[in-house]
């Protein structure tokens, strides 16, 4: 190799050196301008994902369809001014991979909440309750316009659903009805759950309360525990007084014991059909299975939904001699030994003589 070419070889080396050289530093050029640029992205989207997009507290309804995607998803809450710039979160909502995670329903969602919550909100399920309360002495028809007011369900859907033996059975409650076990107490429900899983719960909720000793008792009475239901539905609704309530158990069971009929008028109110309020003498001496001025011993079974203490006071009564009671008209009762104080006592608190 002559000189001239070998000094030709070598300048070209550098040269190539260089190109190599400049290529690196357009690499880490590029490579530190997009660790910048991620930097920038990364910060804005931490800012974004946490701060709400509005100051407005009030929660709105949403209501997200099944099969509905991100973008369907992203369109309703920007509508409904809940996010701001709907791009960031998608992006948010892939970062996360919370895109294929958001679940149906409705949810209660704010303005004031931050992307970050209102994805997690999403995810989670977090859904609308709708809450509905059962008061105690409510029976079955009560119950189910109660239901049906909170739009969850239709009254005769409810009523169909807790009526029939096979159903009773199903609770291993030996009955026609569900009436007296649907426990009296605060539910929240979601739309559209299964009405059978409505009633499941109220009445897991009836299980759950009740002691199993209380069922064992009712048999050393000699009783079974449905007849303990239906005496202390009778007791939840002749008497709001708590004090009261095993005085009213001692009346009715003292006349059992004696064959005596019960002679209840919320148990023939119970028994008439459209019920309008005005208990007639003539209601007294209709023949139905829960009226017990006609017949002996106690009703054909609950006439709603006892509380607690009504079941422990028709298990558990005073011990007194009392026969009969008569409503002194301001939410207690005076109780009489016989019949003839009993007249006076009617006398004196209802015909005002």
């Amino acid at each position: 190799m002559s000189v001239l070419s070998y000094r030709q070889s070598v300048i070209s080396v550098i040269r190539c050196s260089d190109n190599v050289k400049k290529n690196i530093r357009r690499l880490y050029i590029l490579i530190a301008s997009g660790m910048i640029a991620l930097g920038f992205i990364s910060l804005d989207m931490l800012l974004y994902a946490g701060k709400p997009g509005h100051s407005n507290p009030v929660k709105q309804m949403v209501t997200i369809m099944p099969g509905q995607g991100l973008t369907a998803v992203t369109n309703i809450l920007y509508r409904n001014g809940l996010v701001t710039h709907p791009a960031k979160f998608r992006l948010l909502a892939r970062i996360y991979g919370f895109d294929r995670q958001i679940k149906a329903g409705e949810y209660d969602l704010s303005p004031v909440m931050s992307p970050n919550r209102i994805l997690d909100t999403l995810v989670r399920g977090d859904v609308h309750q709708y809450k509905i309360v059962i008061p105690e002495g409510y029976n079955l028809y009560q119950i189910a316009a109660t239901v049906a007011k909170s739009g969850l369900t239709a009254e005769t859907q409810f009523l169909s659903a807790v009526t029939g033996a096979d159903v009773s059975r199903q609770y291993d409650i030996h009955a026609d009805t569900l009436e007296g076990y649907l426990f009296p107490d605060t539910y929240y429900f979601s739309k559209g759950i299964p009405l059978s899983r409505m009633i499941e719960v109220m009445v897991t909720r009836f299980n759950e309360v009740v002691p199993p000793e209380w069922k064992k008792h009712a048999e050393a009475m000699g009783f079974s525990f449905h007849d303990i239901m239906t005496l202390a539905s009778m007791i939840e609704k002749e008497t709001g007084a708590p004090w009261e309530r095993p005085i009213i158990s001692s009346v009715f069971h003292n006349r059992l014991k004696k064959k005596m009929r019960l002679e209840s008028d919320p148990t023939v109110i119970y028994g008439i059909e459209n019920f309008d309020g005005n208990l007639t003498r003539q209601h007294l001496r209709d023949l139905t299975p829960y009226n017990t001025y006609k017949i002996k011993g106690l009703p054909a079974g609950p006439i709603a939904s006892p509380g607690l203490r009504s079941i422990e006071a028709a298990l558990y009564p005073a011990d007194t001699r009392y026969l009969y009671f008569v409503s002194k008209k301001n939410g207690t009762h005076q109780f009489s030994t016989n019949l003839s104080d009993h007249n006076r006592a009617v006398r004196t608190y209802q015909l005002g003589k």
